[in-house]
C-alpha cells in the first residue's frame, strides 16, 4: 500500500503525533474538499479515512500514551438507524488520533450513563431523520439533571437544513462534515492547532 509506504518512511519512532497532525489529517482535508466539491465519491472519501485510520493505529496504537493526551469522542445516532456517515465521521476522528467509542444506536439515558462511566468529553451525535432531533434535546436533559458536562456536538441532514437547530436542542456545537467535526472538538476543548 503506497500510502503505508510513504508514512512509514516518515516516521522515526517518536514523531507519530507530528505524523498525523501534518500530514494524514491535512490529506483527509483535502480529501473531503474534494467530495463536498463533487469530484471524488463518497465511498473514496470513507476508503480514505479508513486507510489513515490502520495507519495511524500501526503507528499510534490504542493504548498509546499520546492518545489518553487527547479528548475521548463517543459516538451515537439516539435511535436513527443509519451508519455510513457515522462509520466515516469514526474513521477520520481516528485517524486524527482522537479515541473513539462508538456507542451505536442507543437512548439518550444509555449513552448518558455510558459516557459517564467511559469519561467522554465530546459525544458526537448524528442524526438523519427530523423527527429522531428530540433525542438531543432528551440527552441535554439527561446531562443536566445528571451533572454530565460532556459536550453534545450535532450533525446530519436536519441540522444542515436549520443553522440554529443545535442551539433550539440544547447541543454545545454543530458540524456539517467530518473536518468541520474535528475543528469543533478542537473548539470545545479549548485545544490551539
Amino acid at each position: 500500500m503506497v500510502a503505508n509506504k510513504i508514512i512509514m518512511d516518515l516516521y522515526d519512532g517518536n514523531n507519530a503525533f507530528e505524523l498525523i497532525k501534518e500530514v494524514i489529517t491535512p490529506a483527509l482535508e483535502r480529501i473531503g474538499s474534494k467530495w463536498a466539491d463533487g469530484d471524488i465519491a463518497l465511498s473514496q472519501e470513507y476508503m480514505a479515512s479508513r486507510i489513515s485510520e490502520d495507519i495511524v493505529d500501526s503507528i499510534l496504537p490504542p493504548e498509546s500514551s499520546t492518545r489518553r493526551d487527547v479528548p475521548v469522542i463517543g459516538l451515537t445516532t439516539l435511535g436513527d438507524e443509519h451508519m455510513l456517515g457515522k462509520r466515516i465521521l469514526s474513521a477520520f476522528l481516528k485517524a486524527s488520533g482522537f479515541k473513539i467509542l462508538d456507542y451505536g444506536d442507543m437512548k439518550a439515558e444509555l449513552v448518558a450513563r455510558n459516557i459517564k462511566n467511559d469519561g467522554v468529553d465530546v459525544i458526537i451525535v448524528s442524526v438523519l431523520m427530523l423527527n429522531l432531533v428530540s433525542e438531543v434535546r432528551e440527552l441535554r436533559s439527561v446531562f443536566d439533571r445528571e451533572g454530565i458536562d460532556t459536550k453534545i456536538l450535532v450533525g446530519g441532514a436536519p441540522f444542515l437544513f436549520d443553522h440554529d437547530l443545535w442551539k433550539e436542542v440544547g447541543a454545545d456545537s454543530m458540524a456539517s462534515d467530518a473536518m468541520e467535526s474535528f475543528e469543533q472538538i478542537n473548539s470545545l476543548m479549548g485545544i490551539v492547532q
